[in-house]
């Protein structure tokens, strides 16, 4: 693994200081702009967000064929830290804060909603994404709140690209339930 630091990386393509966007090459230069851009979902040019949301809710359906909920949960444990270090790197390597293309925060949210909430029918995961989408696009508090709260380069940044999609995760999640509570 790639340590994280707040250097600028020495094989970039670009411009000293121009961003980068990304492309097949350059997600292929590096493990972590794999993981980071969503196996190639945070490539789409139109909404990298939803799209990314989409691979993740279509991954999980497929995992969870062949895996455990507590594996399941432990995939995802793990995703997290290896999402922290991948969006780290690759917002650095792209010269961009949180890139919409990073789309690896979008995945391990989805993951966790769909990992707490199922089984369900297709109308309930239809739910989860769209209230999730909303909560990730719009940011209503608390999600702005942490949006806000770890901006910028290095470590600190790579978790407030993560960190504002579990806040909107929860805030799903608690829908969801107030919602099953109140109406069944």
């Amino acid at each position: 693994m790639e340590p994280i630091t707040d250097v600028e990386p020495k094989h970039s393509t670009a411009a000293e200081g121009a961003p980068i966007r990304p492309t097949v090459r350059f997600l292929l230069q590096h493990p972590a702009h794999l993981i980071a851009i969503g196996f190639g979902s945070g490539l789409s040019r139109v909404a990298p967000g939803t799209v990314g949301t989409m691979w993740a809710w279509l991954a999980y359906l497929v995992l969870q064929q062949w895996l455990s909920t507590a594996q399941l949960g432990w995939l995802i444990a793990i995703s997290i830290p290896v999402g922290w270090w991948a969006c780290t790197v690759t917002a650095r390597h792209m010269r961009v804060p949180d890139p919409g293309s990073i789309v690896w925060d979008e995945v391990v949210a989805m993951w966790i909603v769909l990992w707490l909430t199922m089984p369900m029918g297709f109308w309930g995961q239809l739910t989860a994404f769209a209230l999730f989408r909303f909560f990730d696009a719009v940011k209503p508090q608390p999600v702005k709140w942490a949006d806000r709260l770890f901006k910028g380069f290095g470590p600190k940044g790579g978790w407030g690209i993560m960190f504002d999609d579990l806040v909107a995760a929860f805030c799903t999640l608690l829908v969801m339930a107030l919602w099953r509570h109140f109406v069944g």
